[in-house]
């Protein structure tokens, strides 16, 4: 037995040994690194890219292709095997809930949590008048990201950025006005505008970065931090309009009159956001919502051909690198679009609250999370009234995959003791409970 417990030491040694290895080649500060045998290849993979992937399968680390687990080198005794767990039971409620496992209560956030109707923001916003640099400064991104969080709690803590923001980082400069809000000086209509893009510069979005890093540690596993991006069809609205708009008809019109423009712009689009998703991943986000926000401007046939493969791609590269993040998708005015949403293989969906949840849970089926919808209007109720919308929509959801939020964003002028209220409602569930479950099962 000594003989036999000596070689197995000397066996996890070695293995450690090349962990360390491991590590120090890929940079990361091992001496906050531990190597847990249980941690899926593909996580370490997706983590660490795909140079590293290959180191470790050359340190004598492997995955089975059969049921995704790892194994370690082998020896004359016993490989060592550690089945890949669905999740563990310390990650975030959010991301719990958004992979549909069991949680015991509905998880909740708000789009646009950070922001206007916050007193403390508007003080800082007083010292720093720029939204550019409010959400380009880490140590501002920071600050305003943690508002809420140690006001209200909430189970997710987004980001404070812009849809925008990573623009500059591959060829597209924007300035946003006081009144007309996002400004692109030269849209892109024509070849010769597309001749500015080039491949994103992540360099230049080290701001989002080191500022998702940070929130991961602050929040410390009590809420998932979460990260964001435009759909390319949304982004693209902006670029060829030049800003805002109410009508949409140059970019409408460029899917008849300029369909090869149009469609090398939202490629050179997918691309690049996909790239930003995944550096928001590899930063620290838990999770990551895509706003095609006026993907809902288009009729449905029109957005199955110059939305959804679109998203579906991005999809596609995120879930190769990043198997274990959850993507929520989030359309407005998306009533018309539920089942097309569905196939484009994101985990969550969110829906506005012009849809009503129960037909929405109907629609989609209990295969896929939800997220929602509670009108932001209702915010300026009466505290009851509030209370009774949320425990409608939770119930209408069901106890499981239901992700509480508004069905758009934070309204200026919300009062806060009504965002407090909305929490707290969250937390009062108890989906453990026999009684509080019989309530909200459809």
């Amino acid at each position: 037995m000594k003989g036999r417990k000596s070689d197995r030491e000397r066996m996890m040694n070695a293995y450690r040994e090349r962990w360390d290895l491991l590590l120090l080649s890929t940079g990361i500060n091992h001496s906050r690194t531990q190597l847990h045998i249980s941690t899926p290849l593909s996580a370490c993979c997706s983590s660490l890219g795909s140079k590293s992937s290959s180191f470790l399968v050359s340190l004598g680390f492997h995955s089975s292709t059969s049921n995704g687990v790892v194994v370690a080198p082998t020896n004359r005794f016993k490989r060592v095997i550690a089945v890949r767990s669905s999740a563990s039971s310390s990650e975030p409620l959010l991301v719990r809930a958004a992979r549909g496992l069991p949680v015991s209560r509905p998880p909740a956030w708000m789009m646009r949590q950070a922001g206007r109707y916050m007193a403390v923001y508007r003080k800082l916003a007083e010292k720093h008048p720029s939204f550019r640099e409010r959400s380009e400064t880490t140590d501002l991104i920071v600050e305003i990201s943690l508002q809420p969080w140690e006001a209200f709690h909430p189970d997710g803590v987004i980001m404070f950025s812009d849809i925008l923001t990573p623009l500059p980082a591959f060829g597209v400069p924007f300035d946003i006005e006081e009144v007309r809000g996002p400004v692109i000086q030269t849209p892109i209509r024509s070849e010769e505008g597309l001749k500015t893009l080039h491949p994103i510069n992540l360099d230049k979005l080290n701001f989002v970065g080191d500022s998702l890093k940070i929130l991961r540690q602050e929040v410390d596993g009590k809420a998932a931090v979460l990260g964001f991006v435009g759909a390319p069809w949304t982004i693209a609205t902006y670029i060829v309009e030049g800003g805002t708009t109410r009508t949409y008809t140059n970019i409408k019109s460029m899917c008849h009159t300029a369909p090869h423009i149009l469609r090398a712009l939202l490629s050179h689009l997918t691309e690049a956001i996909a790239e930003y998703v995944v550096y928001q991943v590899k930063a620290g986000a838990h999770c990551v919502q895509i706003f095609d926000s006026w993907g809902g401007q288009l009729p449905p046939n029109m957005w199955e051909l110059w939305s959804k493969p679109y998203i579906n791609e991005i999809v596609g590269i995120v879930k190769k690198k990043c198997p274990e993040i959850p993507l929520v998708l989030y359309i407005n005015g998306n009533g018309g679009l539920l089942e097309k949403m569905k196939g484009t293989g994101v985990d969550v969906i969110g829906l506005d609250w012009t849809v009503d949840m129960a037909d929405g849970r109907r629609r989609l089926g209990d295969d896929i999370s939800i997220q929602g919808n509670v009108d932001p209007a209702y915010l300026f109720s009466p505290l009851s009234a509030l209370t009774d919308e949320i425990h409608r929509v939770v119930k209408c959801a069901g106890p499981k995959g239901h992700i509480l939020n508004l069905g758009h964003g934070v309204l200026v002028g919300t009062p806060e003791e009504a965002v407090a209220r909305f929490f707290d409602v969250a937390r009062s569930f108890n989906f453990d409970s026999v009684e509080e479950k019989s309530k909200v099962v459809v």
